[in-house]
Order: C-alpha cells, then structure tokens, then sequence
C-alpha cells in the first residue's frame, strides 16, 4: 500500500520545492523589501531596550457582585484616575488589563472577591521612574482608603 503513496509524496515535495525556489511576491508600492519587528535608525525607538523592566500594578475596583450602577461608577473612577495620574507619567503607552482578584483579609476568613484592573508599564529601569510607579500607587492607596496595591516587576529586553 505504501507503494501507491509515492507518486502523490513525489508530486507534493515537487510542488514544495517549486513554491520555496520562485521566493516571495514583490512588495507592494511604498513597502520595504525587508519588514522586521523593530524601527532601525530611529532615535526615539531603539532596536533593542536593554535595562529596561516590565511592572505590573494590580487595582481593585470594586466587589465582584456589584450592582450594575456600581461597577459603572467605578469604571468611570478609574479611568479618571488613569487619565489623572497615570497617563501624565507614562504617556507614551500602557496596557489595562480587566482581572478578576482575590484576597484574604488580616482577620478575615473569608477572601475578598474583587473587580480589579491590572496596569502593564515597560519603561527603562531607572530612579525616576521606581518613584513614578510609587507615586501612582500612593495616589490610588490614598483615593480609595486601600491597603495595598500589588506590583509585581521583571527585567525585560523589549524590541520596538
């Protein structure tokens, strides 16, 4: 039986072969030749970050079962705080990220459900920016009366 499967493996690797030896499709007008995932020569991106470290900053919003009006308001109070602490310390990108959070009290039996939102920054690892982090962690500790805002950090090689 494996005798009648040659002539049809033949003609696929034939078929193959051809595909792979005629190479690409010529870009289209106004597209490089080359396309790859960083922008070579551009100042303000460089090809490779090194130094560079990925925080994440988890924020409880609200409880889980929360009533349609509230979840709404504290969306709203969110993306306020976002808008006035946040973004004016990394304005050139961030990622929010919906989670759902849990958390055991001091004292409590029973874990925390929460609506909670989860902040990905990737940003050079230096001073100034350790204490723009603490400083919207302060900021939102101090807003809402929360005990902690969790942060998590690792170094990264980032390519833009």
């Amino acid at each position: 039986m494996s005798l009648s499967f040659r002539p049809i493996l033949s003609a696929l690797a034939a078929s193959l072969l051809a595909a792979c030896a005629t190479g690409a499709p010529a870009p289209a007008p106004g597209v490089p030749a080359v396309v790859t995932s960083a922008y070579h020569g551009d100042a303000a991106r460089p090809a490779e970050g090194r130094g560079w470290v990925r925080t994440e900053l988890y924020f409880a919003t609200g409880r889980w079962d929360a009533t349609p009006e509230d979840a709404a308001a504290a969306e709203q109070r969110w993306l306020d705080f976002l808008d006035r602490e946040v973004t004016p310390r990394f304005p050139k990108g961030l990622s929010v990220i919906d989670v759902y959070g849990q958390w055991l009290p001091p004292g409590s039996d029973t874990p925390s459900r929460l609506r909670s939102k989860e902040l990905v920054v990737h940003h050079p690892d230096t001073p100034e920016q350790a204490a723009a982090i603490e400083a919207i962690r302060t900021a939102w500790k101090q807003e809402t009366g929360h005990l902690s805002v969790l942060r998590s950090q690792l170094h990264a090689d980032v390519s833009f």
